[in-house]
């Protein structure tokens, strides 16, 4: 096969490289704290979905000082809607780091942007070469995809990575690295794409194995992918004589640790709790409830999809006394913004709000 050259790949960077908020215009040095940022914020999500989060962080916390000194629960709520919680207890967590050890400048080399909370080898790859210049392999999905057809990797994923990684390795230029790097994403992500990829006015056509062979859209090989269990659970909407709701923070460990949610029970699989949908009942559902109360089913459930498992909440609402002392924080409907709430619980305060609540029509009447 003809070796596909980095030079004609960066050739036609510089004439179709995407405007990003994160990436620093043509002859201009990258922001290390911008890149690392990023790259945290683009795990697992999209481009499009980033762009508002990016802009609204830098503009809240411009360095990595101002984020490393910032309310944990501060960055919480702003994070709110980006999913993937742990990332953003890292991101606070890095910023100290970077600020107390490295004195507020993130390490160049690969193997001391390793050592910092939350930086796995793709995000130390990717600050080392578009903020540094360092000859490191930057190798995300897109990546995967563009290297697996040029070289007509067939080996199922993840076993592919190895060998995916290798050939990445061989193309990486020493001179702008970074542009490099961005240039495999961007062709990957506008060019090389999944499905139809664009092969005629891609830079690579010739060297490209798959293209040749006819099939690039069967590359690379994923394995099947698993039926994601249901877990089931319920959400408790107590209401005190005042209107105003009780949320709780959750543990800080754990899915959607450190968030903010209107009180829930375990969320369980069927088999987990050894119960079909229909047996689980109502009493054991309430067992869980944070207080003993008269509590009313909603109709309607909460669904919502994580990376692992679909879940299904049931709604109860009550009715407490002004004076009731129950661990959390009462807050009036209206003012449910100010508090980090991840989109399940968004989803729950919906339903609960969906006919104006009348139960916290009622509340204030009393």
């Amino acid at each position: 096969m003809v070796m596909p050259k980095a030079s004609t790949l960066l050739s036609w960077y510089d004439v179709h490289a995407r405007r990003l908020p994160w990436r620093a215009l043509p002859g201009v040095k990258a922001d290390p704290y911008a890149v690392w940022l990023s790259e945290i914020m683009l795990q697992q999500t999209t481009v499009v979905t980033v762009g508002p989060y990016f802009q609204k962080f830098l503009h809240k916390w411009p360095r990595v000082q101002d984020l490393a000194a910032a309310d944990i629960d501060e960055i919480m709520h702003a994070w709110a809607g980006l999913g993937y919680y742990s990332r953003a207890r890292n991101l606070h967590a890095c910023a100290q780091a970077v600020v107390g050890t490295h004195a507020g400048i993130f390490p160049s080399a690969q193997a001391e942007l390793l050592k910092l909370p939350g930086i796995g080898p793709y995000t130390a790859a990717a600050v080392a070469a578009i903020a540094y210049g360092q000859a490191a392999t930057v190798v995300d999905g897109n990546v995967e995809r563009v290297i697996a057809r040029l070289f007509a990797i067939t080996e199922v994923l993840p076993a592919a990575k190895k060998p995916i990684y290798e050939k990445a390795t061989l193309l990486t230029p020493a001179k702008r690295p970074g542009d490099f790097a961005q240039a495999m994403m961007d062709l990957g992500a506008t060019v090389c794409t999944p499905k139809r990829p664009a092969c005629g006015r891609c830079p690579w056509t010739k060297p490209c194995i798959a293209r040749a062979e006819g099939n690039p859209e069967t590359l690379p090989v994923k394995a099947p992918k698993k039926e994601k269990p249901t877990r089931r659970g319920a959400a408790f909407w107590i209401v005190r004589a005042d209107g105003a709701v009780l949320i709780r923070k959750r543990p800080p460990k754990g899915l959607l640790g450190g968030m903010m949610e209107v009180p829930s029970t375990e969320w369980l699989a069927d088999v987990e709790s050894g119960l079909s949908k229909d047996i689980r009942s109502r009493a054991q559902l309430l067992r869980q409830a944070p207080v003993d109360a008269k509590w009313k089913k909603r109709l309607g459930n909460v669904r919502h999809t994580f990376t692992h498992f679909h879940l299904v909440l049931e709604l109860y609402e009550a009715r407490v006394p002004q004076k009731m002392q129950i661990e959390g924080v009462w807050v009036q409907p209206e003012n449910f913004d100010d508090y980090a709430l991840p989109t399940v619980m968004k989803k729950v305060v919906s339903l609960a709000l969906s006919d104006t609540t009348q139960l916290v029509k009622s509340a204030r009447r009393r």
